[in-house]
């Protein structure tokens, strides 16, 4: 079997990798370098200057191409620096589509930074593809989205998307973080890019940050490529190894975020003090039918909401926490706790934030691979 034809589990391992060139390495080798010794002017071994490629990186990049199975991939300093080069393919008075109910740092990227460059972005609920189709015109270049979203955990219909993209011309865009390509694969289902924020469960330990790029098409890759180097946005060689490391324990870490996540999402749905728990695996979860079509399994992300709906119970909770930590990110081994309205989505206007239903008292969990009986145990004790 070629490594083509690999399963999943094996693509995590074995996905376009090589051993190294030089002494057969089995594990590509940290290229800690700047620049290459070349024979001549242009006379080189594939490599000039390491913000254009390094070899580590390039064993990364094909790593994160061979699990989304597209045909480039991209590896950045962060996932902003990632949605950065996919918005500078954008020319000013063009206008974007995106989910309303994001991480609050893209949101930012795109209010903050871009609008100034004379790009529009409508933010809108995309649960009903219609409701995406309302809002595009002939201004429309791109639909930005994220699915299962952050924190609400909405399901958008990617497949839905595509066709509408394709019909309307438009290059279409999935944030792929919290699902990861092991529940779930943007462009099998015709998304144009996908993108990550390797950070998360693709390196998997909370000791790196990388975002990514994966494409299918050459002259989009190109295009890519030409903004990547040009702005220089690049993961260095080591956050490259670890994140090409942690992607080689992906599968058996998300079959046990998965089982984790499911078996406390059924604890906090049954306790008498939550009133609401939004988590994708629910048979009454907004477009779950969707999730179990588009998705392998429903994933590690819980939000939540105590009875009576309090910010200070909100962070009584979150402070009372002993296993899981009070932390920014998601997707390490390690359970972690946020307080979306006040860590990660603080950047978004409170009236914004309360639309999509982030409101004051949500909390999100990232369910780590720790026993799950320890981790319902500190939930109950910090919920009381």
């Amino acid at each position: 079997m070629s490594k083509r034809e690999l399963n999943f589990n094996s693509k995590t391992i074995h996905g376009g990798q090589q051993p190294d060139k030089a002494y057969g390495a089995v594990m590509p080798p940290i290229y800690q370098t700047s620049t290459y010794a070349q024979s001549t002017p242009g006379g080189h071994m594939g490599y000039e200057y390491s913000r254009s490629a390094n070899p580590t990186r390039t064993a990364l990049e094909n790593a994160l191409a061979s699990i989304e199975n597209g045909n480039y991939g991209l590896a950045f300093a962060s996932g902003l620096s990632a949605m950065d080069a996919v918005i500078k393919l954008l020319n000013p008075g063009d206008e974007v589509v995106s989910t309303n109910d994001l991480y609050g740092g893209s949101y930012r990227l795109f209010k903050q930074v871009f609008e100034k460059y004379g790009i529009t972005f409508h933010f809108i609920g995309m649960q009903d593809p219609a409701a995406i189709e309302a809002k595009i015109n002939e201004k429309t270049k791109l639909i930005w989205v994220e699915t299962p979203t952050n924190p609400m955990m909405n399901v958008i219909d990617i497949k839905a998307v595509s066709e509408l993209a394709k019909k309307h011309n438009l290059l279409l865009a999935v944030d792929n973080t919290f699902a990861t390509p092991y529940l779930q694969r943007p462009l099998d289902l015709g998304a144009d890019i996908v993108m990550h924020s390797a950070t998360k469960y693709l390196g998997g330990h909370s000791d790196v940050v990388v975002g990514a790029l994966v494409v299918k098409d050459k002259a989009l890759a190109d295009q890519l490529y030409f903004i990547q180097n040009a702005s220089g946005a690049v993961c260095g060689p080591m956050d490259s190894f670890l994140t090409l490391r942690g992607i080689k324990t992906l599968h058996v870490r998300m079959q046990r975020h998965c089982e984790n996540g499911q078996a406390i999402a059924e604890f906090l749905v049954n306790h008498p003090k939550i009133e609401k728990v939004y988590w994708p695996g629910f048979e009454n979860h907004p477009n779950h039918d969707i999730a179990k079509s588009q998705m392998d399994g429903f994933g590690g992300m819980i939000s939540f909401i105590t009875k009576g709906s309090s910010y200070e119970d909100a962070i009584k909770i979150v402070e009372k926490l002993e296993v899981f930590t009070l932390a920014e990110s998601l997707g390490g081994v390690e359970s972690l706790a946020g307080h979306p309205a006040s860590m990660t989505h603080a950047s978004i206007p409170k009236e914004e934030r309360e639309k999509s239903g982030v409101v004051d008292a949500l909390i999100r969990l990232s369910v780590g691979i720790e026993d799950v009986n320890d981790l319902i145990a500190d939930l109950e004790q910090a919920i009381g």
